[in-house]
């Protein structure tokens, strides 16, 4: 015999499930007496949930839609369904920044079934993303190791390599996490430094709470800070295009981390994007999939046209050789 608190939340959870139950499918469901069913009906009610009722034979029970929230309830499928949905929903940045997708998982894992955490851990471990060409990846763990770091505001020890492999370990007051459509940065303010810094999530090794609780008087515009760090990183190279579209059509096309944007008129945007050669900067160019005009280099606008005709040459006469291979 399940305890009365139990046989609440599974009431709970079925009436969630679909629109309607009669008071005999709810108590087959339950393994009780259509009695007890309505002795639980009613101290639902008095916990704070809209549930209607209809008389007769035929009636049943329901959940008002758009009443006042109440405790959701989740069996365990449903709750690693959402874990795993909201995982894919912050590693594939389908949400924007993916920020809110990954604070709602750390909050669902704090209070998942031991049982649930175990398969959604060993999940964790043999699922892998196909990064972008030329992208790392990031452990899912350790994103959400750094998403507490932020939520906890507390001071952490980061243990980090640059961009020439040089490990270090500092003592910093987190605060952000940014998703880029790229990459995900680490926003956090340097103790040593005295200043606001954006740290390549990929390139964090480990990250440790000090237990040292900070405040943030003053934070700045996350997003902003990880644009502009972005648009300032050298690159060999720099190609300007001229884009066919409303500065806010160029903006959601190449987004401002990886661009610097600004209007020709009120139908185009000259876009200066930087890359580590000209045919990187080509490639990525035929990935948008839009009308350009390359202005400057001429070597990127070189290799574009070669691998243009390329993709010609190769779809010229139709279906082609099958083992004929794409340029590269």
């Amino acid at each position: 015999m399940i305890s009365t608190s139990a046989r609440l939340l599974r009431l709970a959870s079925l009436l969630s499930a679909r629109p309607s139950w009669t008071c005999r499918e709810l108590a087959e469901r339950i393994h009780v007496t259509e009695r007890t069913v309505r002795r639980d009906v009613a101290r639902l009610r008095e916990l704070g949930y809209s549930v209607e009722s209809d008389p007769g034979p035929w009636g049943g029970y329901r959940l008002r839609p758009g009443a006042g929230v109440v405790p959701l309830v989740l069996d365990d499928g449903e709750a690693l369904a959402v874990a795993v949905g909201l995982r894919e929903a912050a590693l594939g940045g389908v949400l924007g920044g993916g920020q809110e997708a990954l604070t709602a998982l750390l909050k669902l894992r704090q209070v998942l079934p031991r049982r649930i955490a175990e398969r959604l851990g060993a999940m964790d471990a043999a699922l892998a993303h196909t990064p972008r060409p030329e992208e790392p990846q990031i452990a899912p763990g350790l994103l959400l190791e750094l998403a507490a770091a932020c939520r906890q505001a507390q001071r952490c020890s980061l243990a980090y390599e640059d961009g020439k492999g040089r490990a270090t370990v500092r003592e910093a007051d987190p605060y952000r996490l940014v998703h880029t459509g790229r990459r995900w940065y680490f926003v956090a303010r340097d103790v040593a430094r005295g200043e606001w810094r954006t740290f390549r999530a990929d390139r964090v090794t480990r990250i440790r709470s000090t237990g040292r609780p900070v405040e943030i008087p003053d934070p700045p515009d996350a997003a902003q800070l990880v644009s502009r760090a972005v648009r300032a990183a050298p690159w060999p190279l720099t190609v300007t295009v001229r884009l066919p579209l409303p500065l806010e059509q160029a903006l959601r096309l190449i987004p401002s981390t990886v661009g610097s944007h600004r209007a020709d008129g009120p139908d185009a945007t000259l876009v200066e994007v930087g890359g580590p050669d000209a045919d990187g900067l080509a490639r990525y160019l035929l990935g948008l999939a839009t009308p350009l005009r390359v202005l400057a280099p001429d070597e990127v606008r070189q290799a574009l046209l070669r691998r243009a005709r390329g993709l010609i040459e190769v779809n010229a006469d139709g279906a082609g050789d099958a083992d004929e291979s794409p340029p590269t």
